[in-house]
């Protein structure tokens, strides 16, 4: 996620300050519960969508809204590439990009809840070379140059701090801070490498900011996914399958694509928009020992929906229990609020309005914006550079999903389609 990117999704909230009881009288901001749609006012999405792909900013988009367990809106539009020009169906097999960190973030409570790891376990209890690492200190001279200092750390990093993004590990791709910029030259991604090799190049390099200091996007779902295979003794993705996605029927969401029968249903981007902006190459069908669990997943709209399905309902799916009432809870409050110490910046994906679970945003309050962007309180969400974007809103007992590959469109994309689905609803 690019840093004008992550400016784009954090800024559209700001434009004036409003009280909180104007601001949920106006707009579409937290509609009473038992809302129904519109299927009129659903066509507004279509009409949005056709002119994105006739007007040729999007290659094609596959569109669910589900409610009460069943779809009430369920559209494709344009095709999967412009070269082969197959339409997209639910098949059609997309990268997830950051979305890889919700998926990641489920089987890690589904850790949690079995007693595997604990959210205040030291991080160097399963990666030693961790307990040794700095913090980088920017200190400037009175001519302007910046140096890097280097700092102790006031407390070890913990599992908690992985899963809420305030580990002080970062990115590269976005901002100039000096530590950032060490990411940048430190070739993290250079040659073969697995989860293991990964987890030792981080701890070479200085945390941005203490732990638990600031919400700080990077590489922490990287981390946590390297304790996952250290304490089930399998790969990511082996303990994923085994507890989430085979249990699920999620039998197209992998890491790779590789196979000529499912290279054929593989999105892409525009030639224009090919460029996913995230520091490295997105070699989707390259397969390799990395398995990025911060964002190299992939899946389909026939997989992504029953995951989707089952965080609306609150941990269960088809009378299956994923995560308990207690765990899901635990994972969907907010733990980078005003009593957690956790500082914001303008690089706070999340954005105005919404705390940080484990794993997820989740709303907290309307925000500043007047009239505030439509949603619920306690909406849960998630997005990715490439373009997918899931909204959980267990007030109206519905969730929606898009699927499509385009970083450059994909904010405006977005914010457009939450604002006609929410408008769609009516009491």
């Amino acid at each position: 996620m690019n840093s004008s990117g992550m400016l784009r999704a954090l800024g559209f909230g700001a434009l004036m300050l409003a009280t909180l009881s104007s601001a949920r009288a106006e707009g579409t901001f937290d509609i009473p519960a038992g809302a129904h749609f519109n299927k009129d006012k659903l066509g507004k999405i279509t009409e949005f969508f056709k002119n994105e792909v006739s007007t040729g900013k999007i290659a094609g988009a596959n569109v669910l809204i589900q409610q009460h367990g069943k779809p009430v809106y369920h559209e494709t539009f344009g095709v999967q590439d412009v070269v082969s020009k197959a339409p997209i169906t639910d098949k059609t097999i997309f990268r997830l990009s950051s979305l890889t960190k919700a998926i990641t973030s489920v089987v890690a409570m589904q850790l949690i809840q079995d007693g595997k790891i604990k959210l205040d376990d030291p991080v160097s209890k399963y990666i030693p070379s961790f307990a040794n690492m700095k913090v980088g200190e920017e200190k400037k001279a009175e001519d302007g140059t910046r140096t890097l200092e280097l700092a102790p750390l006031t407390r070890p990093i913990t599992i908690l701090d992985l899963m809420r993004h305030t580990s002080g590990i970062t990115y590269g791709f976005y901002g100039d801070s000096l530590v950032r910029k060490a990411y940048k030259e430190a070739n993290l991604y250079a040659g073969e490498f697995d989860l293991a090799e990964f987890a030792e190049r981080i701890a070479k390099l200085p945390l941005h900011n203490q732990p638990g200091a600031l919400w700080q996007y990077g590489h922490s779902t990287d981390i946590l996914a390297r304790i996952m295979e250290i304490v089930s003794g399998k790969s990511l993705l082996e303990i994923e399958k085994e507890k989430l996605l085979d249990p699920l029927g999620m039998t197209d969401t992998g890491f790779f694509v590789t196979e000529p029968e499912r290279l054929q249903r593989l999105a892409q981007p525009l030639p224009n928009d090919s460029d996913f902006r995230v520091g490295r190459l997105y070699r989707t069908e390259v397969r390799q020992k990395w398995e990025s669990a911060s964002g190299g997943m992939v899946s389909t709209m026939s997989d992504f929906s029953k995951f989707a399905q089952m965080l609306a309902n609150g941990g269960t799916f088809e009378g299956k229990t994923y995560l308990s009432p207690k765990t899901f809870e635990l994972m969907t409050s907010d733990h980078a609020g005003k009593d957690s110490g956790v500082a914001r910046d303008h690089y706070y994906f999340p954005g105005d309005g919404f705390g940080m679970g484990l794993g997820l945003a989740v709303r907290t309050d309307p925000g500043n914006a007047k009239p505030p962007p439509p949603g619920s309180l306690g909406e849960l969400k998630w997005d990715g550079a490439a373009g997918c974007y899931m909204v959980v809103d267990r007030k109206q007992d519905m969730f929606f999903v898009v699927l499509e590959q385009t970083p450059t469109e994909r904010q405006r994309v977005q914010r457009t389609l939450k604002q006609l689905v929410y408008e769609a609803l009516e009491n």
